[in-house]
C-alpha cells in the first residue's frame, strides 16, 4: 500500500516547482519595495546622514502607538529625527500623520505636543488625524494635502514600504528610518515579519486595486499656506 502512495518524480518536481513559485511571488512585494526605495533612504545616526537628506517640502512622520496618551519609543525615535531635520533646514514644515479613530486616542495631536518640546513651532506643523496606515497617510499627503516633496520619516524596517507607497502615490520622496530596534532582538523579527504581510497587502492597495484612503478628503490648505512663505524649502 505505501508504495502505491508514494509520489512520482514527477509529482516530486511539480510540488517543487510550485512551492518555488509561491516563495516568488510571497517575495514580490518586498522586492518591489526594495528596489523602488534603495536610491531614496538613509538611516538616521550613521556619519553625515543629516547632510545627505535632500531639502523637501515637508517631513512626513507616520504615527507609531501611544502609551498612556504619550508617544512609544518607536514614534519618539521618529519625532527626533523629523525635529532633527526641521532645525537642520531639511524641511519647512512637519506633516504628523496618525491615528484619531476614536475620541480617547489621538496620535497627531500626541506627536504635535512632543515636537513643541523639542523646539519645533506649532505654526509649522500640519496635523493629519485619518493617516490609518501608510498608503493612506501618503495618499492623503499629496490629494488632501498637496504635498509634492516629502522625506518621510519611520523605522528602518518600514522604511522600503513606507518610500515606495509614498513614490507611488506621487510624492517626490527620501526617507529617513531610525535603526534603534536593533536593540530589541526579539522585536526586530517580530517587525520583519510583520513586513512581509504588510507590504503584500500595500502592494496590493497600491498598484493592484489603487485604494482610496478610508477619509479621501475635503482638501486642506494648511500644508500649502506654510509652504507659500518665504524660503520654505521646494516651495
Amino acid at each position: 500500500m505505501l508504495r502505491k502512495v508514494r509520489p512520482t518524480r514527477r509529482t516530486l518536481r511539480r510540488a517543487y516547482q510550485a512551492l518555488v513559485a509561491v516563495s516568488v511571488l510571497a517575495l514580490a512585494p518586498m522586492t518591489w519595495a526594495w528596489l523602488d526605495s534603495s536610491p531614496h533612504r538613509v538611516v538616521a545616526g550613521t556619519d553625515g546622514w543629516l547632510a545627505r537628506v535632500p531639502p523637501a517640502q515637508a517631513a512626513l512622520v507616520l504615527g507609531a502607538g501611544l502609551f498612556a496618551g504619550q508617544p512609544s519609543p518607536m514614534l519618539a525615535s521618529r519625532l527626533e529625527i523629523a525635529a532633527r531635520l526641521y532645525h537642520g533646514g531639511k524641511v519647512r514644515a512637519l506633516l504628523l500623520s496618525g491615528d484619531n479613530s476614536r475620541a480617547d486616542y489621538d496620535e497627531p495631536t500626541a506627536m504635535r505636543d512632543y515636537l513643541l518640546r523639542l523646539g519645533v513651532p506649532g505654526s509649522v506643523m500640519v496635523l493629519d488625524y485619518a493617516g490609518f496606515d501608510t498608503w493612506d497617510s501618503c495618499v492623503r499627503a499629496r490629494k488632501v494635502f498637496g504635498a509634492e516633496r516629502v522625506t518621510v520619516v519611520t523605522q528602518v524596517f518600514h522604511l522600503p514600504r513606507a518610500v515606495a507607497l509614498c513614490r507611488t502615490a506621487g510624492l517626490a520622496t527620501y526617507g529617513v528610518g531610525d535603526d534603534s530596534t536593533k536593540r530589541w532582538a526579539a522585536a526586530t523579527y517580530v517587525y520583519a515579519a510583520r513586513e512581509l504581510f504588510a507590504t503584500a497587502k500595500a502592494a496590493a492597495d497600491a498598484l493592484v486595486l489603487h485604494s482610496d484612503p478610508v477619509f479621501p478628503g475635503p482638501a486642506e490648505t494648511s500644508l500649502r499656506r506654510i509652504l507659500s512663505q518665504p524660503g520654505a524649502p521646494g516651495a
